[in-house]
């Protein structure tokens, strides 16, 4: 094997293996920043015997022994110190060997704890995205610094910070129990939805879409469904994000323009991740969960994966769907989005009466899109001076380049 093929194998495996390796090192070692160390040295072990030796056939495994090795050694010296502390005094407490065997056992459990450690409520959303992204989706600092146009230092102050928390509160490392677990499953699910809705439509940058995010927050979502199969939501969101993720291709224009989805090229949706999305969305339904906020989404946006042709959407259904998650969810954001939905199905004049009803909500004053769809109906009803002013000023609160553009091609025309 090359070594840049092995390089590339090992990446890889890295990208795939290192949420597990690390998630079942914590639950033995408490303590993130070792877990994190041992995981890397597993990962400098394979760099120097997979490009002559070859990857080996359980990559994952190879990884779990090279950091078991490595952690024995190190626990092993940290005893010795230790204990030569406590001959000098003997009210120090005795330093307790962590039971690096319990690796062996089953991680399943492990990575569902780190989920839930990691989107901590003590921890600031911000913070909860940067851990999620740093453990379980295997990303260095300076990609979460890139994918989130933050700077590099920020986001590491961030980790620092978040761990210093977790660390300093005590925080058990499990799965919470009872009305806990409600709570904390919506933070996960949600830290999961926001990384996805930056990487499918960035709130910055020159780019309106940035690919990896999305990907990333696919592979958490099907980490959790797979992990809690019983939870209606998790397959909910996955339904939802799998559904919007099939449009990617269809969502640029070959200059990285954004393609509005009413014309969007379709034969260029992903059959398969739609088939995927219907199909955990069913599961969903399936398991009590189609009042779930994430349900409604996936199913609104299952209305859109149905239609051969933008004509055939059924919008009667989605204004429908969005009223019932108005009321799941109450949020000014969801009735704008639910006058969209009126407005394709009963004409502009009824949209507007709705989205004038929210022009002095405070959530939505800088809100690009609200202007945006307000200069939207006002084009439909003719009224195009009114229309350009609203456009420009969408163009001027959003913050993405390419939405701005698009909004003063909007005015112009």
């Amino acid at each position: 094997m090359s070594e840049a093929h092995a390089h590339r194998a090992i990446e890889t495996v890295w990208r795939l293996e290192s949420p597990r390796l690390i998630a079942a090192l914590i639950r033995v070692v408490r303590d993130i920043d070792l877990a994190e160390e041992l995981a890397q040295d597993a990962l400098v072990a394979a760099l120097e015997h997979w490009p002559a030796e070859g990857v080996p056939d359980n990559p994952g495994a190879w990884l779990m022994t090279a950091a078991k090795r490595r952690g024995i050694d190190q626990l092993r010296r940290r005893q010795l110190i230790e204990r030569k502390h406590a001959a000098m005094d003997p009210e120090d407490e005795a330093f307790v060997m962590p039971n690096l065997e319990a690796l062996d056992d089953d991680i399943g459990d492990d990575l569902l704890r780190l989920i839930f450690t990691a989107c901590h409520p003590a921890l600031s959303a911000e913070a909860q995205i940067a851990l999620t992204l740093r453990l379980l989706g295997g990303l260095t600092t300076e990609e979460i610094a890139r994918a989130f146009l933050t700077p590099e230092p920020t986001i590491a102050q961030r980790i620092v910070r978040a761990k210093r928390t977790l660390a300093r509160a005590n925080i058990a490392y499990e799965v919470p129990r009872g009305d806990e677990l409600g709570k904390r499953l919506a933070a996960v699910l949600g830290v999961i939805y926001l990384i996805f809705n930056e990487g499918y439509a960035a709130t910055s940058g020159g780019d309106w879409m940035r690919p990896a995010l999305c990907e990333e927050a696919l592979r958490l979502g099907r980490t959790l469904a797979a992990l809690m199969p019983r939870e209606p939501e998790a397959h909910g969101l996955l339904a939802l994000m799998e559904i919007q993720a099939s449009r990617q291709r269809a969502r640029t224009a070959p200059d990285g323009a954004p393609v509005l989805l009413m014309v969007q090229n379709r034969a260029l949706w992903d059959p398969l991740l739609i088939h995927r999305g219907l199909a955990g969305l069913e599961r969903a339904q399936q398991l009590g969960g189609a009042g779930g906020p994430y349900a409604l989404q996936a199913a609104i946006a299952a209305c859109h994966a149905r239609a051969a042709r933008a004509e055939d959407t059924d919008w009667k259904r989605i204004a429908a769907l969005y009223a019932r998650l108005a009321q799941a969810t109450p949020s000014p954001v969801v009735e704008l989005n639910r006058a969209v939905a009126v407005g394709m199905a009963d004409g502009p004049a009824a949209a507007l009466a709705l989205v004038d009803a929210l022009r002095d909500e405070p959530a939505l004053s800088r809100y690009h899109l609200l202007p945006a769809v307000r200069g939207d109906l006002l084009e439909k009803l003719g009224r195009t001076d009114e229309a350009r002013a609203e456009f420009t000023r969408a163009a001027g609160l959003a913050g993405n380049e390419r939405e701005r553009r698009l909004m003063l091609e909007r005015a112009a025309k």
